[in-house]
């Protein structure tokens, strides 16, 4: 059954080239266009590069592969947080996440790589009883970035508006390539949601046919998953590598990408994995 692996590749590549190419890059535009600081920028980033992880987890979960599901948040997690400390490595940026705010966002982004581990560790079983958990943890850590954020960052932050002022014509064509970008969104949407089911149904024959255990699956989907991420760490800091006195901004996105990603893939998207599987499987 080698197709089956054929199969996995081309779905899984088609899943990272389309959330490359298509969703990461509209939003981020869509983002700037509309003029939004670095940290929302970051946060939005965060949102469509953890689409990947939302399929494949939601797949998992509906063909009973709940540890799959598992090891592909927290592989996707550890992978998130390398790629990011590589990222900072060659953009020559390690001075700048001496800043508190991000020291913290930091903190709360290797949590997210512990809780899963113990998770693991214990043997706990993946009941409803974890999403209301889930659910306030993630509260919580949104609140922390916020709050560290506005004191740490607030006037850093306002430097992306007050030194990216488009002329009136300028504003013009922004508007008109804000509905491109939107379009182009509901296409990728579309486009991941039928490329995502093609890879669950090769995903639940995989495991049947090669008899491939779940810890590896989750694992392998951990690396593609992730590939979106990589992009857009390097992207945002190379974005703001030209204007020494806003690096700062690049590092700023970088980290609510990594943080955002990171939290959606353990308190938001584990839960729908959960709910999935506790209300459809069992």
């Amino acid at each position: 059954m080698i197709i089956e692996i054929i199969k996995f590749i081309i779905y899984s590549s088609l899943i990272v080239l389309i959330s490359k190419y298509i969703l990461v890059n509209s939003l981020r535009k869509l983002a700037e266009n509309l003029k939004l600081k670095s940290n929302v920028i970051g946060n939005i980033a965060g949102y469509a590069t953890s689409i990947p992880e939302l399929l494949t987890v939601s797949i998992s979960s509906f063909t009973g592969l709940i540890n799959a599901s598992i090891f592909n948040i927290l592989s996707s997690n550890i992978i998130n947080f390398i790629q990011y400390i590589f990222s900072i490595i060659i953009n020559k940026n390690i001075k700048e996440i001496k800043n508190k705010a991000i020291k913290v966002d930091i903190l709360l982004v290797i949590i997210t790589i512990v809780i899963p581990i113990i998770l693991l560790n214990v043997d706990a079983d993946m009941n409803l009883y974890l999403v209301p958990l889930f659910i306030l943890l993630a509260i919580t850590f949104i609140t922390i970035n916020i709050i560290y954020h506005k004191k740490y960052l607030k006037n850093v932050e306002n430097e992306l508006l007050l030194n990216e002022q488009n002329k009136e014509k300028e504003e013009i064509k922004s508007n008109k390539k804000t509905y491109i970008y939107v379009l182009s969104l509901i296409i990728s949407g579309i486009l991941l949601y039928f490329v995502g089911n093609e890879l669950g149904e090769t995903l639940e024959n995989m495991s049947k046919y090669f008899n491939i255990s779940e810890v590896i699956i989750g694992i392998l989907l951990g690396f593609i998953t992730s590939i979106p991420e990589l992009i857009t760490f390097f992207e945002s800091q190379r974005h703001y590598k030209k204007s020494e006195t806003n690096q700062i901004l690049g590092v700023v996105e970088a980290t609510n990408n990594l943080f955002t990603s990171n939290i959606l893939n353990l308190f938001i998207i584990q839960t729908i994995g959960i709910i999935i599987c506790n209300i459809f499987i069992t």
